[in-house]
């Protein structure tokens, strides 16, 4: 492995790293801004829109100036904007201000998502052995460890915004160290100004919509789903989410070694049926030791699938690489932002075990396309 090659492994490891953490440490601060702004649920789930509304946007204009550009600039922008805005999610005194802050932070967090994608292609084709999995847990790491530090900061009566500020720093500082160790990635003069997804690209953005839903049903209506069914306290539902978390982190930093012995088809065939098993387990369980075991499932099976998706897109020859990862990641994280919503209107006719069951239905889409979906490009 040359000097070039682990340099760029280690600059796209620091990129998602940044980009998890600075999302996480927006976690803390949310129960602080609802009391600083006095508003109710309904205007605070509101304001949350606004962030995702921010990355959707933002995903499709980074696609085609990572087309054009390169990643460098999308990562290196992204992450430094959302270091910026940071500290401002910490003190934005009024509820118009605090949109526009929260608008503006989706957006750089859109703008990284695309790039650190982009780049983290790139580097695994240069180095001819899977990466990707390993990449994006270190998103899931960052998240770890930016909600742990803003909750320490906090717990010690720190200032919010001293705290924020610190982090704002510690992003820059793994920024610039990873800057000059960012590789270019390849470019097209031309690129269009809205993002369409054609030919297998449709089918990988429809997948990761579908497996972003996985893991925006298991933060948002987990804990819910467990408590409903009288099988852990309102208190303690919040574990299950937490099973999933950590089985999600631990499946994408072992992936990698999984996609080398297995190869993408198996892998996204054995994810999506161990995902389909830990639901049937989640839903049927008596007790709650056997739901939390379906918990577990879901997050070792769905870990490893996004990272597959964004690889194929990668490697599918119907659109350049960047346009294609980006038509992936907002489709995708419309599914995660969407998707919740639609469950608890779906809930709110059937229940919520019926809607979970539809959605496990959904998703059984995954192993069914795993071939069509790993086509390694040569289908249009």
């Amino acid at each position: 492995m040359t000097i070039q090659t682990s340099g760029a492994r280690l600059a796209t490891r620091l990129a998602f790293l940044v980009s998890g953490f600075g999302l996480a440490c927006w976690a803390p601060l949310v129960p602080l801004a609802k009391q600083r702004l006095a508003i109710g649920d309904g205007s605070l789930g509101l304001l949350l829109l606004c962030l995702g509304l921010g990355s959707v946007g933002a995903m499709q204009l980074a696609g085609p100036l990572t087309s054009k550009l390169g990643a460098r600039p999308a990562i290196l922008v992204g992450g430094i904007g959302q270091a910026i805005l940071l500290p401002f999610l910490a003190f934005a005194p009024t509820v118009p201000t605090m949109a526009v802050v929260l608008l503006l932070f989706g957006a750089f967090l859109g703008v990284i998502e695309v790039g650190m994608n982009v780049h983290a292609v790139e580097v695994e084709k240069q180095a001819g052995t899977p990466l990707m999995s390993g990449f994006h847990g270190l998103f899931s790491v960052g998240g770890f460890v930016g909600s742990a530090l803003l909750t320490a900061v906090l717990s010690l009566k720190i200032s919010p915004v001293a705290g924020a500020v610190a982090a704002s720093v510690l992003m820059i500082a793994t920024l610039a160290l990873a800057a000059r160790r960012l590789i270019p990635t390849p470019r097209t003069e031309e690129a269009p100004l809205v993002v369409i997804p054609r030919g297998i690209v449709v089918l990988l953005a429809a997948l990761a919509a579908i497996t972003f839903l996985t893991e925006g049903a298991m933060l948002d209506w987990g804990a819910l789903l467990l408590s409903g069914k009288g099988l852990l306290p309102v208190t303690q539902a919040g574990l299950g989410y937490s099973v999933f978390a950590v089985a999600m982190t631990a499946g994408r930093l072992t992936g990698d070694a999984i996609v080398a012995r297995l190869g993408d088809r198996r892998t996204m065939l054995w994810g999506g049926l161990l995902s389909l098993l830990g639901y049937g387990v989640m839903l049927l369980a008596p007790v709650a030791s056997v739901a939390l075991l379906g918990f577990l499932l879901i997050g070792l099976g769905a870990s490893n699938v996004v990272p597959i998706l964004f690889r194929q897109a990668g490697k599918q020859i119907v659109m350049p690489a960047g346009l294609a990862i980006a038509a992936v990641t907002t489709i995708g994280y419309a599914g995660i932002l969407a998707g919740p919503a639609v469950i608890g209107f779906v809930a709110q006719g059937i229940g919520l075990p019926a809607a979970f069951w539809l959605l496990t239905a959904l998703l059984c889409l995954v192993p069914l396309c795993a071939k069509a979906a790993t086509a390694n490009g040569r289908r249009s």
